[in-house]
């Protein structure tokens, strides 16, 4: 393993450990709360925060484990039911985010799975009040391809994190924040396929970031 190597590793511990902070933070004064609470009204609320609390800390931990990981079984396909479902749950209860999708196959690589679930979260992370996101995916001509398109009234996205996906990245600059994008670019770079984002102006109340990747199939999957 090379110094870049050990420092991805490095950064994207860094990167889950701050997803995780607060709602296994949430837990801890939940359980504070409900060792001091004696009305029975407040200590129902605090079992349903600390459900909350626990459901999202799993949903996180189950995306981040296919998403940096190696979960999806033994093979090179992952069922779409998989990565769909973690995203859904990424949304979670956040209503100002309307997910809409268009998956052509029942299966992707599993290194496209990872793609689409990373930019599912670049593109989330970009709708600080709320949109649509559009995510599609398709095995085609012996690639696949992808997109994950975020629209809404105000879409942040940080140039630097474009730089790191485009592979323009040093490795000497990298962060928990751009970790993700770094590992897609040398993953991409690995597989022989190519990575692209787009951040655009639709009209004057509303922004647009597309994210495309197209990866080539693994050997003996085409046809």
């Amino acid at each position: 393993m090379n110094d870049t190597s050990l420092e991805l590793a490095s950064q994207l511990c860094s990167r889950l450990c701050h997803d995780l902070l607060s709602p296994v933070g949430a837990l801890n004064n939940g359980l504070e709360l409900l060792a001091d609470e004696k009305d029975p009204d407040m200590r129902a609320r605090c079992f349903e925060l600390l459900e909350q609390s626990a459901r999202t800390s799993a949903d996180k931990l189950k995306f981040f484990r296919l998403a940096f990981g190696a979960a999806g079984g033994f093979g090179e396909m992952v069922d779409v039911a998989e990565p769909k479902a973690l995203v859904e749950a990424l949304i979670g209860e956040n209503k100002r985010v309307e997910a809409r999708w268009a998956l052509a196959d029942d299966k992707l690589p599993k290194a496209a799975v990872k793609v689409l679930l990373n930019f599912s979260q670049m593109a989330l992370d970009a709708l600080v009040r709320g949109g649509t996101l559009d995510i599609g995916a398709e095995n085609t001509g012996g690639a696949t391809e992808l997109v994950v398109r975020a629209t809404g009234p105000k879409v942040a996205f940080d140039e630097v994190i474009g730089k790191a996906l485009q592979g323009d990245l040093p490795a000497t600059e990298m962060s928990g924040r751009t970790a993700p994008a770094h590992m897609l670019a040398l993953m991409a770079r690995q597989v022989g396929g190519g990575l692209q984002y787009a951040l655009t102006e639709q009209d004057d109340d509303t922004r647009a970031l597309v994210l495309g990747a197209v990866l080539p199939q693994p050997e003996g999957m085409i046809g």
